[in-house]
């Protein structure tokens, strides 16, 4: 079965004026910044039944004639038609929003011979582009959505909540869209049950940084926090824990588990850097190296004189990355120094995700294991 590329053209692969929306003279046919090029190796990499999925309001009207498309429209094809790439079908619909006929995006009216088709692998389908109707067109197709972030049509957050699942990656880069598709999702869900705690997390390694943190501990919350975002990796943490008791085994327990999914998200380490390391937070200076390895190991060079920042007591900063270790089998190498608690600590976590940031990153064109040992 084949895979479909579904990919929207205004915002996506040509520049969408932000005036009238409408690309009706040459000086409006610009191509968004990457795409022949990533288009062109998309065509040369893989074998994507590619289609075009276009909404064109009133198109062969009076308010929006043909002559006004057709041209441009041509010249964009022949242009990708010089970089290598085709696209196999152009679904183009010609109705206004107001009609809401079922042809146009998102509907489906005009796709049934694709959604019927047995010969197409739907599920494991990609719909691009930079509006919600083109997300929801990929819920309705039974796809996943690659969310272009043009800067035109913003998701409300009630939309980012509803398109979540669904929504495999957001970028406004076409190197990247490229990069996914070449090497794949990195996404987990993990459990951790024991007496003591109940843990569920959620990971994708190659997210925009969105967290959604609830361990019962404020201040552990805030730290988690900072990994999502300056790692920009979009995490989703629930713990329940006995804080009845104390916050150990809340704490200890989640570094655990963050560890273990981390471990399965990079059970594919090729092509991946390994190493990272950074930063400073105004008069705090921390390091934080890692290496994802395979082996667990701690160093730590930090010393703290309260006993509690926030309900969070400082001893369990020290656990906390020790689990982690553990758990991802990872070597971290972690030293701070500064005057305010708050900054150090805050800084560590920064440099740990920036660390981290550095460390997963991966090389499309590379299929390196980073290892002399030829395992990791």
């Amino acid at each position: 079965m084949k895979q479909i590329l579904f990919i929207d053209r205004d915002g996506v692969v040509l520049e969408e004026p932000p005036i009238d929306f409408q690309i009706d003279t040459i000086a409006k046919t610009n191509f968004v910044k990457g795409a022949l090029n990533s288009l062109s190796r998309i065509a040369a990499d893989f074998d994507f039944y590619k289609v075009m999925v276009t909404n064109q309001d009133g198109l062969g009207t009076a308010s929006y004639p043909e002559e006004q498309f057709y041209p441009y429209h041509d010249l964009m094809i022949r242009t990708l038609d010089s970089v290598g790439f085709q696209f196999d079908e152009m679904i183009i619909d010609k109705s206004f929003a107001a009609e809401n006929l079922p042809t146009r995006k998102p509907g489906t009216g005009l796709l049934k011979h694709l959604i019927s088709n047995d010969l197409f692998d739907l599920p494991n389908s990609f719909v691009i582009g930079d509006r919600w109707s083109d997300i929801q067109l990929a819920i309705n197709l039974g796809a996943k959505a690659i969310y272009f972030k043009s800067g035109l049509h913003e998701l409300t957050p009630e939309q980012e909540l509803a398109f979540k699942e669904v929504i495999v990656l957001e970028t406004n880069s076409w190197e990247e869209i490229y990069s996914f598709l070449k090497l794949g999702i990195r996404k987990v869900h993990h459990e951790r049950n024991t007496n003591e705690t109940s843990i569920s997390i959620d990971v994708n390694m190659d997210g925009s940084g969105k967290a959604a943190i609830e361990t019962g501990l404020g201040f552990f919350d805030h730290m988690l926090d900072q990994i999502a975002r300056h790692g920009k990796i979009d995490l989703t943490i629930s713990t329940k824990g006995d804080l009845y008791i104390d916050e150990h085994h809340t704490i200890e327990d989640t570094g655990i588990a963050l560890g273990e999914a981390f471990a399965k998200a990079l059970s594919d380490k090729r092509g991946m850097e390994r190493y990272g390391f950074a930063l400073p937070m105004d008069e705090a200076d921390a390091k934080v190296l890692i290496d994802f390895g395979g082996r667990n190991w701690l160093v730590w060079n930090a010393v703290f004189n309260r006993e509690k920042i926030g309900e969070m007591p400082t001893e369990m900063f020290y656990h906390f990355f020790k689990s982690f270790s553990d758990g991802a089998k990872c070597n971290l190498n972690i030293e701070c120094k500064g005057d305010n608690e708050h900054h150090k600590i805050e800084a560590i976590f920064k440099a740990f995700a920036k660390a981290i940031r550095m460390a997963v990153k991966r090389d499309p064109i590379s299929n390196y294991l980073p290892s002399t040992k030829g395992v990791l």
